[in-house]
């Protein structure tokens, strides 16, 4: 069960309307997600006076518990398919917006199922593909910093085929841009 709480520190009626329509849109992004081939939890009830999803329990880890600790070629394989799954998910006009290995589950079964639509959109944007891929780009180097490198590089591997050079190449330039930046930037060129 997700149970969006009010927030105090917001104006009430817009904290209403927030969790409102969070608790609408993450269950459409979700199914819309599984109509692209993407796992996600099946959703048994949305309660929107309540704000609360019920939705299916994913047995399984969390990447982020798990990709430090697997053989080199798993750990490769993996984010292949990780960058597959986020390039499905673009080729369907979703963006995650929250794109980390804590959202990400790996069932006992192999499969990859991603959670926590709660701030995904709706986008064919190359801006928010490249600041979508560009989070797990910083995710993997804040979290799994030992093999940041190797695994970004794979997640775009998977992300390609899914979604085309050309269109790769696009969001890569993106994200370049996105990293170029100020705020992401330790010192301006």
């Amino acid at each position: 069960m997700k149970r969006r709480l009010s927030k105090k520190y917001r104006v009430p009626k817009l904290d209403m309307e927030i969790r409102f329509h969070r608790t609408i849109h993450e269950p459409q992004h979700i199914h819309r997600a599984k109509e692209a081939g993407v796992p996600t939890p099946t959703i048994f009830l949305v309660d929107t006076v309540g704000t609360t999803i019920v939705m299916e329990f994913i047995e399984g880890k969390q990447v982020k518990h798990i990709l430090d600790d697997l053989p080199p070629e798993e750990r490769l394989h993996l984010c292949r398919h990780i960058g597959d799954l986020i390039g499905r998910l673009h080729n369907h006009g979703i963006i995650h917006s929250d794109l980390t290995t804590s959202n990400m589950i790996l069932t006992p079964h192999g499969r990859v199922v991603f959670v926590d639509f709660g701030l995904s959109e709706r986008s064919m944007e190359m801006e928010a593909r490249g600041v979508d891929l560009h989070l797990m780009k910083r995710a993997l180097q804040s979290t799994h910093f030992k093999y940041a490198g190797q695994c970004f590089d794979a997640v775009i591997e998977g992300y390609t085929q899914a979604i085309g050079e050309s269109v790769a190449r696009e969001v890569l330039n993106k994200i370049g841009e996105i990293e170029r930046r100020g705020r992401y930037v330790s010192e301006r060129k």
